[in-house]
């Protein structure tokens, strides 16, 4: 699929999509949100066995270093509230998508480079990556729920410390924090998401969309014990899970279909 900021590669059902702006440092601008738009709404979600998707960017630099500010010298505070829930609509979808989606981070994820991270699922780091909300230099929030995930990442205190500070963590003490899952040799960010996806291609299809459904449904209003309830239902009403029940009886692989 072509678009014109992201570069995308399907392989072994592993989507990897790059964010392709190096001489901006992958800034997002408009058309990096509506190719990610068009890439979670319609591209993905048409791709048959579809395992999971890597969103990284171009270069060795940044993984995306921020917004474009450009696009915010004329924009008045109606114009701004618009493009933060256009950005919050988008990275939502992320969040949602029902197979897992990995940031693989090689370098800054500053703003609402940051704030894509944390739409993903999971996060792998290389070692020069780093990370941080500066919105508060430029008179602003984040826009994109960095408020938001942030404090679900980290906790509140030390949350506010960086969004109050504008302060950048190295990859280690985002490790430390919670805020990634690994933390790689630089240049080995992709291969260590493909590794972990590889993995959960083995598992359940279904299963694997309604555990990121529950897990998401933690932090909304909705009631997690019930979706949990119901989605450990629907899931026994699968082949897959006549499948897998046999095979750990029977000592062997699963060999899971998706129905």
């Amino acid at each position: 699929m072509k678009y014109k900021t992201l570069l995308t590669t399907l392989e072994n059902g592993i989507l990897t999509v790059t964010v392709n702006r190096p001489n901006a440092l992958n800034a997002l601008n408009a058309d990096v949100f509506s190719d990610l738009d068009d890439v979670f709404s319609n591209y993905a979600p048409s791709i048959d066995n579809l395992v999971g998707v890597i969103i990284t960017g171009s270069g060795e630099k940044a993984f995306v270093a921020g917004a474009d500010i450009k696009e915010f010298s004329s924009i008045d505070a109606k114009g701004a509230e618009n493009l933060a829930k256009r950005g919050q609509g988008i990275f939502d979808k992320i969040e949602n998508f029902n197979r897992p989606v990995i940031a693989a981070v090689n370098g800054f994820a500053l703003g609402g480079g940051c704030e894509l991270s944390m739409a993903c699922h999971i996060r792998i780091a290389g070692e020069k990556a780093r990370f941080g909300q500066p919105e508060v230099n430029l008179g602003l929030t984040p826009g994109y729920s960095g408020t938001q995930r942030l404090v679900r990442y980290i906790g509140k205190a030390k949350a506010l410390e960086l969004l109050l500070t504008a302060d950048m963590i190295k990859a280690d003490e985002a490790l430390r924090l919670g805020l990634v899952n690994y933390v790689v040799p630089v240049g080995e960010e992709v291969a260590k998401a493909t590794e972990l996806l590889t993995k959960i291609g083995t598992k359940a299809p279904f299963a694997v969309s309604k555990v990121i459904e529950c897990v998401n449904a933690y932090y909304t209003d909705e009631d997690g014990q019930n979706k949990e309830a119901v989605a450990f239902g629907e899931c026994a009403a699968t082949e897959d899970f006549v499948e897998g029940v046999s095979a750990f009886i029977e000592k062997r692989t699963a060999n899971f279909t998706g129905k």
